[in-house]
């Protein structure tokens, strides 16, 4: 007997906007995956033309709560690049710094809200509190000591004040560097309880895609090159030789390819392609769940994303006991023209910016999200999870629909059961 049934997903929340999926079973074969990303746009790219170029990182920060950090950071960077800035060491540092907090609070947000559910069989973290209360009582410890590392650093932890063209416009003070040094080192202890349960999860899904992200020498968060698994290395200046547009007319964001295939960003490719670059205590207490990658596991996005919590963690311990942070004097741009171009890792994978500026007003800004360019591979990795699936019940079915989303942690809203399935 051969399945033909159609999934219509709708009202799929995400964190600033909307999804839904569409798919098509027909002769026990998926025709069609629509995995529709079906926020309104806003028109930032049109919105902040004409726009001071020495503000508008403060602007593009509001495109997104969580990750707005990651905005804020690339844009500064594309646009100092326009200018000719290349900041100090104590101000790239200081943002390095900031975005470790966001990676932290982000991280176990996603880990312990999002995820940790599915792998409890637990309905939301509501439930996890009535079973397993320390489970919850770490996430709000792990994720208090990543905000409040960017509220030390760069002021807030949502919408960051400090960070500026050219520098940063407040040093922490010493006595709450230390505080926070303790905290963190607190904080770190609970995340191993993390990885162990995502080393032990039974959830499994494999399939054969691209993994890209950029490269540097400590598993930081920026890098002047992007480095993927099936090429030799390319200037983040070049991205735009190396990904093509797909239009998807079934959603409001368009798609990406990288070098003619569909590929993924975030922990995973982070991992898979420059593990040896973490921290070296995190190398040395995290050894066998580093051990796991290279992956082509979805689910070990999760284990990669605690993994680069405790990275995150040990890292600005050693940078906040090793350094003395001093005053400076922002550098002001000595030229009015130019095109800057950036690409930062925020959480959920590689973000890019490409700025035109002319006579300090920005002129043109495009950027790529990284939602967006794992919105194709999602569609063909729930092609395949769906047709090796077809014996499955359909709420099972649904639900390791609702799991394989989740673990590329796309960004989407915190509400657990963010698909509604009418099945035909």
């Amino acid at each position: 007997m051969h399945l033909d049934f159609d999934i219509n997903l709708d009202a799929i929340s995400k964190i600033e906007g909307h999804a839904a999926l569409s798919l098509k079973v027909r002769n026990d074969e998926v025709l069609d995956v629509q995995f529709q990303i079906t926020e309104q746009k806003r028109f930032y790219s049109q919105a902040v033309r004409g726009k001071s170029a020495l503000n508008v990182a403060q602007l593009v920060s509001r495109i997104c709560g969580t990750c707005s950090i990651a905005h804020l950071s690339c844009c500064l960077e594309a646009v100092e690049n326009a200018l000719k800035i290349e900041p100090t060491q104590q101000t790239k540092l200081l943002r390095k710094l900031t975005t470790y907090g966001m990676y932290i609070r982000d991280h176990a947000m996603h880990l312990y809200m999002f995820s940790l559910p599915d792998v409890l069989r637990k309905d939301s973290i509501l439930e996890i509190a009535e079973t397993s209360p320390e489970l919850v009582e770490q996430c709000f410890k792990i994720k208090a000591a990543g905000n409040n590392l960017s509220k030390l650093i760069a002021g807030k932890a949502i919408h960051a004040t400090y960070p500026e063209i050219g520098g940063h416009a407040q040093i922490p003070d010493k006595e709450a560097v230390k505080k926070s040094i303790a905290e963190l080192k607190s904080a770190r202890e609970e995340i191993f309880d993390m990885m162990q349960i995502y080393h032990e999860s039974d959830f499994k899904f494999e399939r054969e895609t691209r993994y890209v992200c950029t490269n540097n020498d400590d598993f930081s968060y920026t890098g002047d090159e992007i480095i993927s698994s099936t090429g030799t290395p390319v200037p983040k200046s070049h991205y735009l030789w190396h990904l093509q547009r797909v239009i998807l007319p079934y959603s409001t964001s368009t798609g990406f390819q990288f070098r003619g295939k569909e590929f993924m960003v975030g922990s995973l490719a982070r991992m898979n392609l420059k593990k040896n670059s973490l921290h070296k205590d995190t190398k040395r207490d995290a050894s066998s769940y580093i051990a796991e990658f290279p992956s082509k596991d979805v689910y070990k996005n999760n284990l990669a994303q605690a993994i680069e919590t405790l990275h995150s963690i040990d890292h600005s311990i050693e940078l906040l006991e090793t350094t003395d942070f001093r005053p400076e004097t922002p550098i002001a741009p000595t030229i009015k023209d130019g095109i800057g171009v950036a690409a930062i890792e925020a959480p959920r994978g590689t973000l890019y910016y490409h700025v035109e500026i002319g006579d300090l007003k920005v002129k043109e800004v495009d950027l790529v999200i990284p939602t967006a360019q794992n919105q194709v591979n999602i569609g063909f990795d729930i092609k395949q999870l769906v047709e090796t699936n077809l014996h499955l019940p359909k709420p099972e079915l649904e639900f390791e629909i609702e799991k394989l989303i989740r673990a590329y942690d796309p960004c989407m809203s915190c509400a657990t059961h963010f698909l509604k399935v009418k099945w035909l």
